[in-house]
């Protein structure tokens, strides 16, 4: 592998960077003195990075391992991997925060659901290291065990719930054998509606799964009866989940900042329409995440258009600074057409590997970034990496994704129409899917080079997703080749605008009470209604609340929506009481039901003075009923009595 040294030095300019051919074996010792240094140490080797750490012991600032190998220098364009090599380094040397954890706990209480005896015999290779109970559905001629050592009953799973350490099952046809079985099993009377309470589930029923994107949750396990290895796999898997465990807590959540619900009427669901497991349910005016059940797909965080939902592996400000770290360097570094390569680390690293050792490598302008899940990239993250430089992006996928990627696919199609507005030729955003790393190569072998921006954004953000958003597509419109003003957007976008037809609006203001960003805002003083496009999540709750349903949702961006001012979308004179002169409501609105009252409604005879009532505020419309002695059933002819019980028996005596 050839080190282009003076590429990368050009890339990582305030770094010292030193090279050798043997480090973890007779240039050992340069190693030793350099970690006995203080600051930060970076080995572009990942091989030996056990020995590495051995050595270094209990280093201060610890050390960052990067792969440069397999992702740049064993390539056949490796000889100009120099640059590819900088970017790497600069974006290693980005600090990760650290992310919350989760602990669950697990005692060993396992439930094995079979049909037949692969189940009784998965048992068996437990017994000794869990508490097992197995569960048979619908059990034929099964000859029941000499010797009982642990529980062997009879049901269907009718529902299915909890996770790892706190499952609930609901199983019907519940029944235990008895112990005069003798050929066969012969249960007792059963029953529906059983409860069972375990913390492993080892389903071999061959059936469909009992949860949602079940691969996703931990503490079931999942196998086919007719394939012993996969059972096998599945026991050796369950044998060790005994103990405290500790997991990412994936999604920071914000209650506050979410747009659900106002007042029982839905706006926002996007989180729960994308998550996979089944973690998001709706709460109130928001919606709770179970970091228990969270697997952690990041499709909520990258679809919420407030920040409410927030992804911690890594949060999406530092997402940024890694890619604007990895793309700026590469220029520096000298390198051109730069392809952002996202992948995740168990099927994309891999892939990558397979293709550096067996194949042609990545070519040199493919920058591989690994997260921990591509769903959980957002739209800011794209349009930021070609604010950066990036000529195009790319999603490394499996050919079978583990669950939906439909977050992602939506993100891409987001994109691709304001990356196209911007004059942004070619196809700059889609995905890879495949599990074959010469598939691989040849996909990024034939990608065309297309320009990037002339000059990248340097920027650097902290916040929330939303306004690292803002911030990202400002800066893009700002260096792109034909920038436009408005572009729309596919149903569905974060951003946006509201038509409302002002000729049925009344000025309720009902929509202002239920926007949650402030968006759709009043004035204390006149009957106005005012729209901010800036701060628009199109959550679509002034729709749903709007009772006059004249309010429809714009999806498009407006760049000039950031600098723009409230925009008037109605205003009226405001009715002013003919008492006291203090302004109540909307004029129009007034004379309107004045008009529809007078001489039409019992209460409001033509010219009769009750009318003025309506038009005076809260305060004095009481005092001038009190003072008039106004009795609104003045002209209302007397009811007959109600018939009570003792009417009935008084009728039949002929009595009145």
């Amino acid at each position: 592998m050839r080190l282009d040294t003076a590429a990368i030095r050009r890339g990582c300019p305030n770094c010292e960077i030193r090279n050798f051919r043997h480090l973890c074996g007779a240039e050992l010792d340069h190693f030793r003195n350099a970690a006995k240094a203080d600051g930060a140490l970076t080995v572009a080797c990942t091989q030996q990075a056990a020995q590495f750490t051995d050595e270094a012991g209990e280093r201060p600032d610890g050390i960052t391992f990067v792969k440069i190998r397999e992702t740049a220098g064993w390539s056949r364009d490796g000889a100009h991997a120099g640059a590819k090599m900088a970017a790497l380094l600069a974006a290693a040397a980005i600090p990760r925060p650290d992310f919350p954890l989760v602990t669950l706990s697990s005692d060993g209480v396992i439930l094995i659901y079979g049909r037949d005896a692969a189940a009784i015999d998965a048992g068996r290779l437990l017994a000794d290291h869990l508490d097992v109970t197995v569960m048979l559905k619908q059990p034929a001629d099964i000859a029941p065990p000499t010797a009982t050592d642990f529980p062997i009953v009879k049901g269907t799973i009718r529902n299915a719930r909890g996770h790892f350490g706190a499952f609930e099952l609901i199983i019907d046809d519940y029944a235990q054998p008895r112990p005069s079985s003798r050929d066969r099993f012969v249960f007792e009377a059963p029953r529906n509606g059983a409860t069972s309470r375990c913390d492993l589930v080892l389903d071999l029923s061959g059936e469909m799964p009992l949860f949602p994107a079940h691969d996703l949750r931990d503490g079931y396990l999942r196998a086919d009866p007719r394939d012993p290895a996969a059972v096998l796999r599945a026991v050796l898997a369950a044998r060790d989940l005994v103990g405290s465990f500790d997991k990412p807590k994936y999604v920071d959540f914000t209650p506050s900042l979410c747009a659900h619900s106002r007042s029982n009427l839905t706006g926002c669901h996007r989180c729960l329409d994308l998550c996979p497991t089944g973690a998001i349910t709706p709460a109130g005016d928001h919606v709770a995440v179970n970091a228990e059940i969270c697997a952690g797909c990041g499709q909520c965080a990258a679809a919420c258009p407030t920040g409410a939902a927030s992804y911690a592996l890594p949060p999406p400000d530092t997402q940024l600074q890694i890619m604007r770290a990895i793309l700026l360097a590469y220029r520096e570094a000298g390198g051109t057409h730069p392809v952002l390569l996202l992948h995740d680390g168990p099927h994309g690293t891999a892939l990558i590997d397979a293709l550096a050792r067996h194949g042609d490598g990545l070519p040199a302008n493919v920058l591989p970034l690994a997260v921990n899940e591509l769903t959980q990239v957002g739209l800011e993250a794209v349009i930021a990496a070609f604010a950066y430089g990036a000529s195009a992006v790319r999603f490394l996928l499996r050919a079978k994704p583990r669950h939906e990627v439909t977050g992602l696919s939506q993100t891409i199609a987001f994109a691709e129409p304001i990356l196209a507005g911007l004059g942004f030729d070619g196809h700059r955003v889609t995905t890879i899917e495949t599990d074959d790393p010469d598939a691989l190569g040849a996909q990024l072998r034939e990608l065309e080079m297309l320009a990037a921006v002339a000059t990248p954004a340097t920027f650097r953000t902290v916040g929330k997703r939303r306004d690292l958003l803002r911030f990202a597509l400002s800066e893009l419109h700002r260096l792109a080749p034909k920038p436009v003003d408005v572009i729309a957007l596919p149903p569905g976008a974060p951003i946006g605008a509201v038509s409302v037809d002002t000729d049925g609006c009344t000025l309720c203001l009902s929509c202002v009470s239920a926007c949650p960003t402030g968006a759709l805002r009043d004035d204390p003083e006149r009957p106005v209604l005012r729209f901010v496009e800036d701060a628009c999540v199109q959550c679509g709750l002034c729709q749903s609340t709007c009772p006059e349903k004249v309010i429809t949702l714009r999806p498009q961006i407006d760049f000039r929506a950031g600098r723009a001012p409230a925009q008037v979308i109605k205003e009226e004179e405001p009715a002013l009481c003919i008492r006291c002169g203090a302004a109540f409501g909307v004029k129009s609105t007034i004379d309107r039901i004045a008009a529809k009252l007078e001489g039409r409604h019992w209460m409001y005879p033509a010219g009769d003075k009750r009318l003025d009532a309506i038009r005076m505020c809260a305060d004095c419309r009481v005092t001038v009923m009190s003072e008039r002695q106004f009795d609104p059933f003045q002209s209302v002819p007397e009811r007959a009595p109600p018939r009570t019980t003792e009417d009935y028996p008084r009728g039949r005596n002929g009595k009145s």
